[in-house]
Formats: structure tokens, sequence, C-alpha cells
């Protein structure tokens, strides 16, 4: 990391950070920038196994060559944090929003509100890690499970 980044002295040397990520954080400027980077420390330090980089003009967290998520809608002051196939580790996370087949959401106004959810948050982290872990027919596995869950919502 740069010398002088406020992120190095808030993810710490322990950590495994891609510098990509960091120059991406400069350079963004995000009006909710410390809510962003309590996102990523949270993430980061929730198991060794999840990793960081920037993929399609965004930060994106995942395990085992995965992606779990990324934020999205970068310019606006909410953090908005995508979970690509979230549905998969929805089950016991109460902020994650969306009905969709597969993306869920979570928003946060500010640091705060990460901060709240952070056990929350760490949670999905491992979660993510355990599953994509697991193998193929796990993901598999819970994908159908997840689909019949869906399903079982809307009554059919």
């Amino acid at each position: 990391m740069p010398n002088g980044s406020n992120a190095w002295t808030e993810l710490g040397k322990d950590m495994k950070t891609d510098p990509e990520v960091d120059r991406w954080f400069a350079a963004k400027k995000h009006p909710n920038a410390q809510a962003m980077q309590r996102v990523r420390t949270i993430i980061m330090r929730a198991d060794p196994r999840m990793s960081e980089r920037v993929q399609y003009g965004t930060v994106t967290f995942g395990s085992a060559g995965s992606d779990m998520a990324g934020f999205v809608q970068v310019a606006k002051k909410p953090v908005t944090l995508m979970f690509n196939r979230g549905q998969l580790i929805e089950s016991g996370h109460p902020h994650l929003e969306g009905t969709g087949p597969n993306a869920r959401f979570m928003r946060f106004a500010d640091a705060s509100e990460v901060e709240a959810r952070a056990g929350e948050l760490r949670s999905l982290a491992v979660a993510w890690c355990n599953l994509m872990a697991s193998g193929p027919a796990a993901v598999r596995a819970a994908g159908k499970a997840a689909g019949a869950a869906r399903k079982a919502k809307r009554g059919g």
C-alpha cells in the first residue's frame, strides 16, 4: 500500500490486500468511503480465504476463484454490496435484500450501520468460503435448495 494511505492503517499489516483495490479507492473518492473501507476490512478479516480484486470497474470479494460480492452503484452515497449468488448463503442473514433467483443486496447508510451489521457481514464471508471449499456438488445442492425455498415462498 502507498505510504500515508488510510486503508493501510485501517486494514492493518496482517491482512492481504490488493494494491489495485487501494488505487481504486483512492481514485473513486466515494462520498461514503469510510463505510466502504469498513465493509472491506470486515470481509477481508472474516476469513483468510477471502480475496479482493478490481473487476468490472468495482471492488469484488471472493474465495476459491468464485466471486461473493462487489460494490455496486458506487457513485451514490449509500454503500451497496451486491452478493452475486447471495441466494446460496442468505439463510440467517436478515439484512440481505432481494427475492430474485440469484443476487441479494446489503445496503449501508453510513459507517455506523456497517458496524451494526459487522457480525452478519463476517458470517456471510465465512459461509461463502465454507461453501466454495465444499466443492461443486455442494454449490449445486445449495443452488437447488435455494431454488426450492424461493419457489415455496411464492406458493409454487
